[in-house]
Protein backbone atom coordinates (compact mmCIF):
# COMPACT_ATOMS: atom_id res chain seq x y z
CA UNK A 1 0.00 0.00 0.00
CA UNK A 2 1.41 3.36 -0.64
CA UNK A 3 0.04 7.20 -0.92
CA UNK A 4 0.17 9.47 -3.75
CA UNK A 5 -1.21 12.86 -4.31
CA UNK A 6 -3.36 13.98 -6.41
CA UNK A 7 -2.31 17.25 -8.07
CA UNK A 8 -5.15 18.91 -8.87
CA UNK A 9 -6.54 18.79 -4.92
CA UNK A 10 -3.27 18.27 -2.97
CA UNK A 11 -5.29 15.43 -1.43
CA UNK A 12 -3.80 12.10 -0.56
CA UNK A 13 -5.06 9.05 -2.51
CA UNK A 14 -5.08 5.92 -0.87
CA UNK A 15 -3.80 2.54 -3.67
CA UNK A 16 -3.43 -0.57 -3.13
CA UNK A 17 -0.92 -2.42 -5.25
CA UNK A 18 -1.36 -6.13 -6.47
CA UNK A 19 0.93 -6.25 -9.16
CA UNK A 20 -1.63 -6.96 -12.09
CA UNK A 21 -3.20 -3.20 -11.97
CA UNK A 22 -3.40 -0.57 -9.45
CA UNK A 23 -6.69 -1.31 -7.34
CA UNK A 24 -8.49 1.37 -6.16
CA UNK A 25 -9.78 2.17 -2.39
CA UNK A 26 -11.19 5.66 -2.87
CA UNK A 27 -14.93 5.48 -3.49
CA UNK A 28 -14.89 9.02 -5.50
CA UNK A 29 -12.61 7.78 -7.69
CA UNK A 30 -14.33 4.85 -8.36
CA UNK A 31 -17.35 6.75 -9.20
CA UNK A 32 -15.14 8.52 -11.53
CA UNK A 33 -13.96 5.43 -13.41
CA UNK A 34 -17.82 4.63 -13.37
CA UNK A 35 -18.88 7.48 -15.27
CA UNK A 36 -16.07 6.83 -17.60
CA UNK A 37 -16.53 3.40 -18.01
CA UNK A 38 -20.31 3.88 -18.61
CA UNK A 39 -19.56 6.41 -21.18
CA UNK A 40 -17.47 4.22 -22.59
CA UNK A 41 -19.89 1.34 -22.78
CA UNK A 42 -22.92 3.56 -24.05
CA UNK A 43 -20.75 4.63 -26.83
CA UNK A 44 -20.04 1.61 -28.03
CA UNK A 45 -23.33 0.09 -27.64
CA UNK A 46 -24.03 2.83 -29.89
CA UNK A 47 -21.48 2.15 -32.67
CA UNK A 48 -22.66 -1.31 -32.39
CA UNK A 49 -26.62 -0.44 -33.25
CA UNK A 50 -25.42 1.91 -35.84
CA UNK A 51 -23.19 -1.38 -37.47
CA UNK A 52 -26.55 -3.01 -37.52
CA UNK A 53 -28.39 -0.31 -38.99
CA UNK A 54 -25.98 0.41 -41.54
CA UNK A 55 -25.57 -3.18 -42.27
CA UNK A 56 -29.03 -3.78 -42.69
CA UNK A 57 -29.27 -0.70 -45.29
CA UNK A 58 -26.36 -2.60 -47.42
CA UNK A 59 -28.16 -5.79 -47.20
CA UNK A 60 -31.40 -4.16 -48.66
CA UNK A 61 -29.20 -2.47 -51.29
CA UNK A 62 -27.51 -5.27 -52.73
CA UNK A 63 -29.74 -7.84 -52.16
CA UNK A 64 -32.03 -5.42 -54.84
CA UNK A 65 -29.27 -4.45 -56.80
CA UNK A 66 -28.68 -8.26 -57.46
CA UNK A 67 -32.14 -8.85 -58.21
CA UNK A 68 -32.04 -6.11 -60.74
CA UNK A 69 -29.27 -7.16 -62.55
CA UNK A 70 -30.40 -9.82 -65.91
CA UNK A 71 -27.97 -11.72 -67.52
CA UNK A 72 -27.47 -15.70 -66.79
CA UNK A 73 -30.92 -17.30 -66.08
CA UNK A 74 -29.08 -17.72 -62.08
CA UNK A 75 -28.37 -14.56 -61.60
CA UNK A 76 -30.99 -13.90 -59.07
CA UNK A 77 -29.02 -16.51 -56.68
CA UNK A 78 -26.43 -14.06 -55.98
CA UNK A 79 -28.82 -12.57 -54.06
CA UNK A 80 -28.42 -14.77 -51.83
CA UNK A 81 -24.85 -14.14 -51.14
CA UNK A 82 -25.20 -10.63 -49.71
CA UNK A 83 -28.62 -12.07 -47.91
CA UNK A 84 -26.48 -14.79 -45.70
CA UNK A 85 -23.46 -12.64 -45.28
CA UNK A 86 -25.01 -9.73 -43.79
CA UNK A 87 -27.90 -11.70 -41.69
CA UNK A 88 -24.44 -13.36 -40.05
CA UNK A 89 -22.86 -9.62 -39.69
CA UNK A 90 -25.75 -7.98 -38.03
CA UNK A 91 -26.41 -11.22 -35.38
CA UNK A 92 -22.93 -10.55 -34.88
CA UNK A 93 -23.05 -6.55 -34.08
CA UNK A 94 -26.36 -7.57 -31.64
CA UNK A 95 -24.65 -10.11 -29.97
CA UNK A 96 -22.14 -7.39 -29.09
CA UNK A 97 -24.40 -4.61 -27.91
CA UNK A 98 -26.21 -7.48 -25.48
CA UNK A 99 -22.21 -8.26 -23.86
CA UNK A 100 -22.02 -4.27 -23.77
CA UNK A 101 -25.23 -3.74 -22.24
CA UNK A 102 -24.78 -7.01 -19.97
CA UNK A 103 -21.11 -4.99 -19.32
CA UNK A 104 -23.09 -1.93 -18.47
CA UNK A 105 -25.28 -3.22 -16.00
CA UNK A 106 -22.53 -4.81 -13.49
CA UNK A 107 -21.19 -1.67 -14.11
CA UNK A 108 -24.11 0.37 -12.70
CA UNK A 109 -24.19 -2.77 -10.23
CA UNK A 110 -20.52 -3.25 -9.10
CA UNK A 111 -18.44 -0.30 -10.11
CA UNK A 112 -19.56 1.87 -6.60
CA UNK A 113 -17.99 -0.87 -4.15
CA UNK A 114 -14.81 -2.20 -5.58
CA UNK A 115 -12.66 -1.96 -9.01
CA UNK A 116 -12.57 -5.51 -10.21
CA UNK A 117 -12.02 -5.45 -14.25
CA UNK A 118 -11.06 -1.69 -13.92
CA UNK A 119 -11.70 -0.35 -17.87
CA UNK A 120 -11.86 -4.38 -18.98
CA UNK A 121 -13.60 -3.47 -22.51
CA UNK A 122 -11.62 -6.62 -24.16
CA UNK A 123 -14.15 -8.62 -26.20
CA UNK A 124 -12.31 -11.55 -24.84
CA UNK A 125 -12.64 -10.67 -21.08
CA UNK A 126 -16.24 -10.27 -22.08
CA UNK A 127 -17.00 -13.67 -23.67
CA UNK A 128 -15.72 -15.24 -20.32
CA UNK A 129 -17.39 -12.99 -17.80
CA UNK A 130 -20.94 -12.93 -19.75
CA UNK A 131 -21.20 -15.52 -22.49
CA UNK A 132 -23.25 -17.70 -20.83
CA UNK A 133 -25.87 -15.25 -20.24
CA UNK A 134 -25.86 -13.73 -24.03
CA UNK A 135 -27.03 -16.13 -26.49
CA UNK A 136 -24.83 -17.21 -29.05
CA UNK A 137 -24.67 -15.19 -32.69
CA UNK A 138 -27.01 -18.42 -34.18
CA UNK A 139 -29.40 -18.12 -31.70
CA UNK A 140 -29.37 -14.29 -32.57
CA UNK A 141 -29.48 -14.76 -35.80
CA UNK A 142 -33.31 -16.62 -35.02
CA UNK A 143 -34.22 -14.11 -33.34
CA UNK A 144 -37.49 -12.13 -33.69
CA UNK A 145 -36.45 -9.18 -34.83
CA UNK A 146 -33.69 -10.60 -37.39
CA UNK A 147 -35.70 -13.10 -38.56
CA UNK A 148 -38.96 -10.38 -39.31
CA UNK A 149 -36.18 -8.31 -41.53
CA UNK A 150 -34.34 -11.09 -43.00
CA UNK A 151 -37.08 -13.87 -43.67
CA UNK A 152 -39.39 -11.02 -45.50
CA UNK A 153 -35.51 -10.66 -47.82
CA UNK A 154 -35.72 -14.23 -48.38
CA UNK A 155 -39.11 -14.13 -49.21
CA UNK A 156 -38.89 -11.02 -51.97
CA UNK A 157 -35.49 -13.11 -53.54
CA UNK A 158 -37.61 -16.38 -54.23
CA UNK A 159 -41.07 -14.43 -55.09
CA UNK A 160 -38.35 -12.86 -57.68
CA UNK A 161 -36.79 -15.76 -58.75
CA UNK A 162 -40.27 -17.48 -59.04
CA UNK A 163 -41.59 -14.59 -61.40
CA UNK A 164 -37.99 -14.51 -63.33
CA UNK A 165 -38.54 -18.65 -63.98
CA UNK A 166 -42.55 -19.02 -64.32
CA UNK A 167 -44.27 -16.16 -64.89
CA UNK A 168 -42.08 -13.82 -67.40
CA UNK A 169 -41.18 -16.73 -69.99
CA UNK A 170 -44.96 -17.30 -70.31
CA UNK A 171 -46.77 -15.07 -73.18
CA UNK A 172 -49.01 -13.30 -71.51
CA UNK A 173 -50.30 -11.69 -74.94
CA UNK A 174 -52.84 -14.62 -75.83
CA UNK A 175 -54.84 -13.02 -72.65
Amino acid sequence: MFLSTDIANHKPIKRVNFGKGVRMTDTENLRQYLLKETEIAQDIISRMASNSFLIKGWTVTLVVASLLITGTSYHHYVAFLPWLIFWYYDAYFLRMEKLYRKLYGWLVKNRPNNDEFLLDMDKASLEKRFGREVPCTLQVMFSKTLVAFYGLLLIIIIVSIYVDLFVLPLDLSAL
